[in-house]
């Protein structure tokens, strides 16, 4: 059994329960929480959570709630579970810091699997630091500077982020970012992409402009002196 600790919030205790077993079997320590409320209480009362699997539709506090009040100190790792198949409530997910969205009903050793694939990209120690235009960005560290100032990215910000660097002067269609940023087999619309790319631009600041769109193609990193 590893140290890693993942948060499940649902109401219907049969499926915290599948979730649960499933997790273990995979070697993760597995917190409970029944409603929104009570999945903030745990998360602030216990340290080192590494990851949420959070339900959207709960009692006495949903999961965007839940999302908006974690966001406020945390960037973890946040897979959001709905029961809707509806673009927008993706998309505000994603406005909001959610890193991945999967519908229900869902297979659970495919959750498992997104899971490893998050926990194993952000517990990296032998990344690499790239720096262009006074950004400096650390993968082991899962640190960025701009102009020698930390800002705070969520982990699919990050990632984004640390493709485009590596690309840097190449044109990247929207299919290539989904590809190699959600490296699995995403279902959702490509407009995910220019949600997250919002998102950081303004987290960067005078910096986002260094991400220029290609309309009707994606987006092209290139540092403007």
């Amino acid at each position: 059994m590893n140290d890693l600790k993942i948060l499940v919030v649902d109401d219907e205790s049969r499926m915290r329960k599948l979730v649960k077993d499933f997790l273990n079997r995979a070697g993760y320590q597995v917190l409970e929480a029944g409603d929104g409320e009570e999945a903030v209480d745990v998360f602030f009362s216990t340290k080192g959570i590494d990851l949420l699997v959070l339900d959207v539709m709960m009692p006495r506090m949903d999961g965007w709630e839940v999302v908006r009040e974690i966001r406020k100190v945390s960037e973890v790792p946040i897979i959001m579970l709905t029961a809707k198949d509806q673009e927008n409530d993706e998309l505000q997910g994603f406005d909001l810091g959610v890193d991945e969205y999967i519908s229900k009903p869902f297979s659970p050793k495919i959750l498992v699997a997104r899971i490893e694939a998050i926990l194993r990209r952000t517990r990296q120690q032998d990344g690499e630091v790239l720096k262009a235009g006074g950004i400096v960005l650390d993968e082991a560290a899962h640190m960025v500077t701009i102009d020698d100032k930390s800002i705070d990215l969520s982990f699919k910000e990050f990632e984004l982020l640390s493709y485009f660097m590596k690309n840097e002067g190449r044109a990247l269609t929207r299919e290539n970012i989904l590809n190699q940023v959600w490296n699995y087999d995403y279902f959702g619309d490509a407009r995910t992409i220019d949600t997250h790319v919002k998102k950081l631009r303004n987290k960067m600041g005078s910096k986002g402009a260094y991400i220029r769109t290609i309309w009707g193609m994606g987006y092209k990193f290139e540092v403007q002196e």
